[in-house]
C-alpha cells in the first residue's frame, strides 16, 4: 500500500484509479465466485454407505440454527460494514479497497475449496439415514448391503457433503479477517500491554466458532468437518490478509532480510522521526553481528545477541513513531 496522507485519498477523488489498477484482481474475483457456482451445481461423490454403517448416520433431521442465507451476512456483510466504518473514520481509499478485496478473497478462496473437497469426498452427513429413507424404512442392496435410497434427490445429494463444513469454513474465512484487520488496527500486538484490545479482535473468531458449534448440535456435521472447515477458513484468510497488509519483518522476524527490509521502508518515508533517523544509521559492524554463525562457539553467540538486540529493537519502535 502506497505512503498517502489521510483524509487525501477518497472513493470520489482515487476510487476509479485504484480499480483500474487491480482491475484484474476483480476479474479473478468473478471467476472464482462461478467456479464455487458450478461446484454446487455438479453431483458429489456418492459414497458406499452399507447397512452396518448406519449407526452414527441415524440422528434426526432438522432445520438449521444458521440458516444458509445468514452465512453470507456473517462472513460478508458484517465485515464489510465494520471496514465501511473504518473508511469514513480514516477516509483512505486505499485501505478500503484492499480490506474489501482482501475480504472477498478470503471467502471465495475458502468457498472453492471447501466445495471442492466436499464433491470429492461425499462423505454423508450424520442425518443421512432421515434423509436417505424418510419414511424410516431403510432399503439395501441384497449382495453389497449398499444404501438404495428412496428420498428425494436434492435432499439426498446435500446428504454427500459433510466433510468439511462449509457454514465454518466461510464464517472463519470472513470474521477471521476481520479478526486479522482489527489487529491491526487497534495495534493488538504494539507490546504495550493492553491486553483488553484482544477482546476486540478474539470476538470475530468465537462468533464464527459458535457457527461451527451449531452444525454439530443440529447434526449437520460431525465434529471433525467443522474442524477442518475452521482450519480450512482461518489458514486462507490469514495468507489474504497478509497479501494485502504484509508485516515490515519476515516470518522469523530476524536476520539480515528482515533487517534490510526494515532499513529500506525506513528510508521510503518522507517524515522520519529523529529517533527513527538515529537508529538508522548503523556501522557496518553493527550489521554483522545481526548474523550469527554457529561455529563461532556459545560465547561469541551471546555477544553477538546482547549487541544486535538494541539495533533491532530501536528500528521497530522507529517504525511504530
Amino acid at each position: 500500500m502506497p505512503d498517502i496522507q489521510l483524509g487525501a485519498h477518497t472513493v470520489r477523488s482515487h476510487g476509479v484509479q485504484v480499480l483500474k489498477i487491480h482491475w484484474h484482481d476483480w476479474l479473478i474475483l468473478v471467476f472464482l465466485a462461478g467456479l464455487d457456482l458450478g461446484l454446487n451445481l455438479i453431483e458429489p461423490f456418492h459414497r458406499f454407505v452399507g447397512e452396518d454403517m448406519m449407526g452414527d448416520l441415524k440422528y434426526p433431521l432438522q432445520d438449521n440454527t444458521v440458516p444458509f442465507w445468514g452465512v453470507p451476512i456473517i462472513a460478508v456483510l458484517l465485515p464489510l460494514g465494520i471496514i465501511i466504518v473504518y473508511y469514513f473514520i480514516r477516509r483512505d481509499v486505499y485501505d478500503l479497497h484492499h480490506a474489501i478485496l482482501g475480504l472477498l478473497f478470503s471467502v471465495f478462496i475458502t468457498a472453492v475449496i471447501t466445495d471442492a473437497i466436499k464433491d470429492a469426498v461425499g462423505r454423508p452427513r450424520p442425518d443421512f439415514f432421515w434423509r436417505c429413507f424418510p419414511d424410516g424404512k431403510g432399503v439395501f442392496h441384497p449382495v453389497t448391503k449398499n444404501v438404495m435410497c428412496t428420498g428425494n434427490k436434492g435432499v439426498i445429494k446435500e446428504g454427500h457433503k459433510s466433510f468439511p463444513s462449509g457454514h465454518t469454513s466461510w464464517s472463519f474465512a470472513g470474521l477471521g479477517y476481520l479478526a486479522l484487520y482489527l489487529s491491526g488496527k487497534v495495534r493488538a500486538f504494539d507490546r504495550r500491554g493492553h491486553i483488553a484490545k484482544l477482546c476486540i479482535v478474539f470476538t470475530p473468531l468465537l462468533v464464527a466458532a459458535l457457527v461451527g458449534v451449531s452444525r454439530v448440535d443440529d447434526y449437520w456435521h460431525h465434529w471433525q468437518d467443522v474442524f477442518a472447515g475452521g482450519l480450512i477458513g482461518i489458514l486462507v484468510a490469514s495468507f489474504c490478509y497478509l497479501q494485502f497488509y504484509p508485516p515490515p519483518y519476515d516470518i522469523d522476524g530476524w536476520g539480515p532480510h528482515a533487517y534490510f527490509r526494515v532499513l529500506e521502508e525506513s528510508g521510503n518515508s518522507s517524515q522520519p522521526s529523529s529517533f527513527a533517523r538515529n537508529t538508522l544509521t548503523v556501522r557496518q559492524p553493527q550489521l554483522e553481528t545481526i548474523c550469527i554463525q554457529p561455529q563461532h562457539g556459545q560465547e561469541s553467540s551471546r555477544v553477538n545477541n546482547r549487541d544486535s538486540r538494541p539495533v533491532l529493537d530501536g528500528l521497530e519502535y522507529g517504525r511504530r513513531q
